[in-house]
């Protein structure tokens, strides 16, 4: 017999390894461990030894404890090991003995060396092979009762497959073995149940009857397999096992495409393509038409060969879709047993069937049950939250387990994959069931945008652990939503659909992204390619803008605890809910591209106050001052005066409310950019334009009042680190080369009477600055009233420090502090003179 050499895996993992044994190959696919044997290995003189005791054993007539030990040496060593045919003998020999009493437990690791015997021999004895049938068959006919154990249950399937799959075997012993095979899987079947581990030998004995058994016994043995797992005490159905059935089907159709054997074909497509019985499982029943879609997909044939691949895969992909279609019309499209575990599961065969198959053809029934598998079992956050939300906060270890063993499991690993096949289902369906799907996609991110709050709240600081493990979870559900988003806007945000579809589809990705906003982690192309397409569709509209904006939640909602009856005995503090503003701030960010589309009502309405909130989130702060100036520049349209009414309305609470929250809430950069715009953009001399001015010297006058005692050295290098007061300077420096001529005036006369209230380090500081800025102004309409204004107040300066040189050398310090903040007679005084 040529030694078949079975593939693991596919791709890389194909060429780096191979294995005779199909139960190894299939253990791999499935994600279990790779041997059923230790990985140590065994040393040569060790297995002559080994050999050397069991010939003593059968010329000695005895069993002894160190015989045992011989015999599970050798099965140790099954990787490496090559069993010849005289070894093969010795073997049957002690098998048959009638003098030899073995112990129960070598019976599994005789049949085992005999499956190396015969796996990987390149021609073995057919006299042998016949023999060896006879001895295992009395075995297991006479024998098994006595000596009944899952482990040799499995061992005895494996070898009797591997037995009816060797070519140099008769007929009438392939006949033995698959019969016998046949009556253990319709008698014994309770046995795989009471050691699940071992399924991979027992598929593996039934994928080598397959391959070689006639119509007869084939379809006992397709029985067995996708019937198996309903009966009493039959094993337990999980994916893993469904990943095993998916594999052996695979295995088997591409030994018969690649062989050529279109009878073989013929027979399996009639057993399992075209009857359809009571008793196949319907999770058996998909992962077995995976497996055909898998085989088929890596098969190149032609003429007749390639009609029926073509056959054998339509059928196939119809087998599937009848298990959608039923399973579908009894969840009421899942609306309803969404909590049954057998429809959990079932979910979950889909996918990963629909992962390892191929290539399969659209169908409205597949996109239904990857929606819902996607959002129910791989990402089941919802069930996680209302979980955590009902439970009993000082007992969570349950929680931690189960979003532990999520994240471990082969689901969850392919939801990636997964996604991709949803997405190329969603691309052909047609309209309807489309629209459907993206409907619970959006929902879906509603409702973890609602969940993730709360949870987040309630855990933050008490189960990070948890909380984080769940944020693993909500990343992977991002990315899903951000890669479904994508193919939704390729395909919507065409000519073939009319503007109206195309804004409503483009606010409903923006909304549906700024729930999930909070759970992005990385910069992902894909997010920016959708972002940039529907802000194009909905910028262009006003109707879309104003949409788009009063999906924003209100200032009220942000700032109250609204809804959230779980954390009623909480202190509800809005600035710490990071969900939250997350999503606020994705809605600062892109309001912005259609601002100059937004009605002033919109905008006075709803996001000024979010502009006025004063966030504590740097983030948010920035956004917020980035929101003001792009209103403040907006305004090219049919309602200008309407327009500029309401930015100069705007600015006196916007100057209050950042001046207020500065140095602390109020970054200054935001600051000087929404200060700096108001003054480019405002009508010239705009009392806003006056009010702000005012309020920044007095803020200015403020701060440095606080400081002139604290830090004198402060003043003497101005490219220092800046304090506040030096910031507020200096923008009130940049502002003269700003301001328009009716305000400068007053600029000049405000800052210069604040200068001079600045202890003579600050005020040659600022006067070396204000003569750089002159020198280098080329506005020749105010640089002649600049250059008089600044050595007026040079002279002053002047004045100021000679008149406190004069005066009392022994004046305390608090006093001369509380000078240096000049009451009103001298602020006239100094107007006066300047």
């Amino acid at each position: 017999m040529t030694e078949e050499i079975i593939p693991l895996g596919n791709g890389k993992m194909a060429k780096q390894a191979q294995t005779p044994f199909l139960e190894e190959w299939l253990r791999s696919n499935s994600g279990r461990e790779g041997s059923s044997g230790p990985p140590f290995s065994v040393s040569a003189r060790a297995i002559i030894h080994a050999w050397t005791e069991l010939r003593d054993s059968l010329q000695n007539q005895s069993f002894l404890p160190n015989h045992f030990q011989s015999l599970k040496t050798l099965f140790d060593s099954q990787s490496s090991l090559y069993v010849a045919d005289p070894q093969a003998r010795l073997l049957l020999s002690i098998l048959s003995s009638s003098n030899l009493s073995l112990p129960h437990e070598s019976y599994p690791l005789f049949l085992r060396l005999l499956y190396v015997w015969v796996r990987k021999s390149t021609k073995p004895s057919s006299v042998l092979v016949d023999s060896a049938v006879e001895v295992v068959a009395r075995l297991f006919t006479i024998q098994f009762d006595t000596r009944k154990s899952a482990s040799l249950f499995s061992q005895g399937i494996l070898l009797l497959g591997a037995f009816a799959a060797v070519p140099v075997a008769s007929e009438r012993s392939k006949t033995v073995c698959l019969e016998l095979l046949c009556r253990l899987l319709e008698e014994e079947y309770r046995l795989i149940g009471s050691s699940e581990e071992l399924i991979p030998d027992i598929l593996g004995g039934i994928g080598y009857a397959l391959s070689t058994s006639g119509k007869a016994h084939f379809a006992r043995i397709l029985g067995s397999l996708l019937g198996i797992w309903s009966k009493e005490g039959g094993p337990r159905s999980n994916v893993s096992h469904g990943i095993v059935v998916l594999h052996l089907i695979e295995w088997v159709v591409s030994g018969f495409l690649n062989s050529r054997s279109l009878d073989k074909i013929d027979v399996f497509s009639k057993e399992f393509m075209e009857i359809s019985r009571l008793s196949y499982i319907p999770f058996a029943v998909v992962m077995a038409a995976a497996g055909v879609l898998r085989a088929s997909s890596k098969t190149v044939l032609s003429g007749v060969g390639l009609d029926a691949v073509s056959s054998l895969r339509t059928c196939a992909e119809e087998r599937i879709e009848a298990v959608a279609r039923d399973l579908i019309s009894k969840t009421e499209c899942f609306t309803s047993l969404v909590n049954d575990p057998e429809v959990a599961f079932l979910l979950q065969c889909f996918s990963v069937a629909l992962v390892r198959s191929g290539p399969v053809s659209c169908r409205a029934p597949l996109l239904s049950c990857l929606a819902s598998v996607l959002l129910t079992e791989i990402f089941p956050l919802r069930k996680f939250y209302t979980t955590i939300l009902n439970h009993p906060r000082d007992n969570l270890a349950g929680m931690v387990n189960e979003v532990k063993e999520h994240l471990g499991s082969v689901l969850f690993k392919e939801a990636g994959a997964i996604t991709g096949v949803f997405c190329n289902q969603y691309v052909s369906v047609d309209e309807e069931n489309k629209g459907v799907v993206e409907n619970l996609i959006w929902a879906y991110c509603q409702d973890i945008y609602l969940g993730h709050r709360q949870v987040a709240l309630m855990l933050r600081g008490e189960e990070a652990e948890l909380l984080g493990d769940l944020e693993k979870v909500t990343e992977a559900a991002f990315l899903m939503v951000v890669v479904f988003a994508l193919a939704v806007t390729k395909h919507r945000l065409n000519s073939n659909f009319a503007r109206e579809n195309q804004m409503e589809i483009s606010i409903k990705v923006l909304v549906s992204f700024s729930c999930v906003e909070y759970f992005r982690r990385m910069r992902l192309p894909e997010y920016m390619d959708t972002i940039r397409g529907v802000v194009v569709s909905v910028q262009e509209n006003e109707s879309a803008c104003v949409s788009f904006v009063e999906s924003m939640p209100s200032y009220a909602d942000l700032t109250n605890q609204k809804g959230f009856s779980s954390l009623q005995k909480m202190e509800y503090q809005w600035y710490k809910d990071e969900v939250q503003t997350a999503r606020i701030l994705f809605y600062l960010r892109v309001i912005p591209t259609c601002v100059e589309r937004l009605p002033n009502l919109t905008f006075r309405k709803i996001v000024a106050p979010i502009i006025y909130m004063g966030h504590p989130n740097g983030k948010v702060a920035r956004a917020s001052h980035s929101m003001f100036v792009a209103f403040i520049s907006s305004g090219k349209d049919a309602n200008h005066d309407e327009r500029v009414l309401l930015k100069e309305q705007l600015v006196f609470y916007y100057i209050q409310r950042s001046l207020e929250g500065y140095p602390g809430i109020t970054p200054f950069d935001g600051l000087a950019s929404g200060v700096a715009t108001l003054v480019r953009h405002l009508p010239a001399g705009s009392p806003a334009i006056f009010y702000t001015i005012h309020s920044l010297i007095e803020k200015a006058n403020k701060l440095c009042g606080e400081v002139f005692t604290q830090e004198v050295d402060m003043w003497k290098n101005w490219q220092g680190e800046s304090q506040p007061c030096k910031k507020i300077l200096e923008l009130l420096l940049r502002l003269i080369s700003l301001v328009d001529v009716q305000v400068l005036p007053s600029l000049l006369r405000l800052l210069a009477q604040l200068i001079i209230q600045l202890p003579k380090d600050g005020q040659n500081m600022v006067l070396n600055e204000i003569y750089s800025l002159v020198a280098e102004s080329d506005d020749v309409t105010r640089k002649p009233t600049l250059v008089s204004w600044v050595q007026s107040l040079s002279f002053l300066c002047a004045q100021a420090t000679s008149g406190s040189t004069s005066s009392k050398g022994l004046e305390s310090e608090e006093n001369s502090s509380s000078t240096s903040i000049m009451g009103p007679l001298s602020w006239n005084r100094i107007s006066a003179r300047l």
